[in-house]
């Protein structure tokens, strides 16, 4: 069930006393503190572990809201907001004056963007400022689309949670820097480069992943090198790669296929949806089932579809997958 607006009203009162709550969008769930509340900001970063190198995204009810926490806005923002918001479109732009420099990792820049979820548009609104929306987990782990997934990483009392129901994407948005001379694509989402640039009428650049990992401040968050990752040990494989895979491992496994693969006794199929939209939406609740079933490894199927979804979905497997420190 939704909440309504008793529920948002609460809400209201925590965000203005400095508290935390969590919020639905149509990517995954945020965890939401006044963007303008330094205080506030800081306890975003302690709950979750988030290393202060990492920046968070803002959320602003549209344009007239976003104007108040970046320095310009330029005619291709003003594009892109008309085309992609209320929606899974982040804008990075140069920052403001009034943004705590928490907000940015200190550096000169800020991502802000519009959820397209009714519940989230009815919070800014009611609140009438911007809020900080970091995914409504513990830092680096798989990314919440529920509420219940939120409630498994914290508390009530550490923070309150808005049920707006299953996400729809699945995913974190695209996220576009227009601060440079170029428009680029800092991590891929649903939206791709070429829809983009049939907006702003000119090229757009794709930052491969890793190019940010040389430990200095980040332009937007998910570019680290291991990011929505579960807590047990995750390969991406080849599909004729998986019987071998599972074969050397001693213990149990789960394997996350979207072509049927089988996996033999005493492990664990997890069945994939073949088109993109329906493997977003359960990507991450997906992680979240193998996490859970006592396996030693979590094999996951490389996807191997065409297209900007696809591209994104990859993204956040090679990450998920990657090797931890």
């Amino acid at each position: 069930m939704s909440a309504g607006p008793e529920e948002i009203a609460r809400a209201v009162a925590r965000l203005r006393a400095g508290g935390l709550v969590a919020f639905p969008t149509e990517t995954v769930y945020g965890l939401g503190a006044d963007a303008l509340n330094a205080e506030a900001v800081g306890r975003v970063f302690a709950v979750k572990g988030r290393p202060g190198r990492n920046p968070l995204i803002v959320h602003v009810s549209g344009p007239a809201m976003a104007r108040r926490v970046v320095g310009t806005w330029p005619e291709e923002a003003e594009a892109m907001a008309r085309a992609f918001w209320p929606g899974p479109v982040t804008l990075v732009l140069p920052k403001g004056t009034g943004l705590p420099g928490a907000v940015t990792a200190g550096g000169a820049t800020v991502g802000v963007r519009c959820p397209r979820h009714h519940v989230t548009l009815a919070l800014l609104e009611a609140f009438g400022g911007p809020l900080v929306g970091p995914s409504a987990n513990r830092s680096g782990g798989v990314s919440p689309t529920t509420a219940a997934h939120v409630r498994e990483a914290f508390s009530e009392a550490e923070v309150e949670v808005l049920d707006g129901g299953p996400c729809e994407v699945g995913i974190e948005s695209t996220v576009v820097s227009l601060a440079g001379g170029e428009v680029e694509v800092l991590r891929p989402g649903v939206v791709g480069a070429e829809e983009i640039g049939r907006v702003v009428g000119r090229p757009v650049r794709v930052r491969a992943c890793g190019e940010d990992e040389s430990g200095r401040v980040l332009e937007s968050p998910g570019m680290l090198g291991s990011h929505y990752a579960p807590r047990t040990r995750a390969e991406m494989v080849s599909r004729e790669g998986i019987a071998g895979r599972v074969a050397r491992e001693l213990g149990r496994v789960v394997v996350l296929t979207h072509t049927g693969v089988e996996v033999g006794p005493g492990h664990v199929r997890v069945e994939m949806p073949v088109e993109a939209v329906g493997y977003a939406s359960r990507l991450y609740s997906s992680l979240r089932e193998a996490d859970n079933a006592g396996a030693g490894l979590i094999v996951v199927e490389r996807p191997e579809g065409v297209g900007a979804l696809w591209d994104a979905i990859r993204d956040r497997l090679v990450r998920a997958t990657a090797a931890r420190g």
